[in-house]
């Protein structure tokens, strides 16, 4: 049984991710103003933050892909040999990814297509599709794919520290009076995912304090996977050379450190910085 794993881009997983996983990718559109782009493919991690970091840059905004842009790339997949597939989305109580795909799965009455809700974002997303990927490489079937990533997400978790609660706010993920409040008191908030819902873990008062507490809450568990996400101008390489000594446990099997994307960059803003776990069982 041959199963093709279908993701969308608020994933952030990058083109050499997507390549060797043969994981297609259904974009999600990001725009600035009057100017609309379907990320990543007209509108690139590194052109994104470029922009976005210019001063008086319109506020981005995102859109969720059509059921048409789901059901071709669906189509797609089984025209090119696929018996099954499974796809792996944005968090349902994120973004209207999911409710497309849905729709898509609909269209095509009788294709073996399973849907997983990722309850998540950015590499809690990719993570999944990753790991979907890698079982659909060994021959595991549709079924067991879906149930392990279920499982694998109750213990797939993040941790970003903000500069801002700006980005949230504009974007409709958290109250202007929560974001005012965040910016009166200087806090650097520690945002998390419960329930598919952004929360905080924490609103420390300083930078220095921010990641100190970061760090803690990264190494509380033993970690099979790690991903460390950051948008400029923050330092990823530096902030994984932190992390890893202070692991407890074996050193993760896998260690990624990429830029968040466009989609999930317009709701997190610059100088962001953090992690994508896969607690070890």
């Amino acid at each position: 049984m041959t199963v093709a794993i279908v993701t969308d881009s608020g994933s952030d997983l990058t083109p050499t991710q997507l390549g060797e996983g043969k994981i297609r990718q259904v974009p999600l559109s990001v725009s600035f103003g009057d100017r609309s782009y379907m990320s990543p493919d007209e509108l690139t991690p590194e052109d994104f933050w470029r922009e976005l970091l210019v001063p008086g840059c319109p506020f981005p905004h995102t859109a969720a892909p059509s059921a048409g842009q789901f059901k071709h790339t669906f189509e797609d997949a089984f025209a090119a040999g696929a018996d099954c597939v499974v796809c792996v989305c944005l968090g349902g109580k994120f973004s209207a990814t999911l409710g497309s795909a849905q729709i898509a799965k609909e269209m095509l009455p009788g294709k073996p297509i399973d849907l997983v809700d990722s309850r998540s974002a950015s590499l809690a997303t990719g993570a999944l599709a990753m790991r979907g990927a890698r079982l659909a490489a060994e021959g595991v079937s549709a079924a067991t794919i879906v149930e392990q990533l279920e499982r694998v997400r109750e213990r797939t978790t993040l941790f970003v520290v903000l500069e801002t609660l700006e980005y949230l706010r504009k974007g409709g993920r958290i109250s202007h009076a929560r974001a005012a409040l965040g910016g009166l008191l200087s806090v650097k908030p520690i945002i998390t995912v419960d329930d598919g819902l952004v929360i905080a873990a924490d609103q420390p008062r300083t930078r220095a304090k921010a990641r100190e507490r970061l760090l803690e809450l990264i190494s509380a568990h033993p970690v099979e996977e790690l991903h460390i996400m950051y948008s400029p101008p923050a330092d990823a390489a530096a902030f994984r050379d932190e992390v890893l000594p202070c692991l407890p446990g074996p050193a993760p099997t896998r260690v990624t450190s990429q830029v968040i994307g466009p989609v999930i960059g317009a709701h997190i803003g610059p100088g962001a910085y953090g992690a994508v776990l896969v607690l070890a069982e």
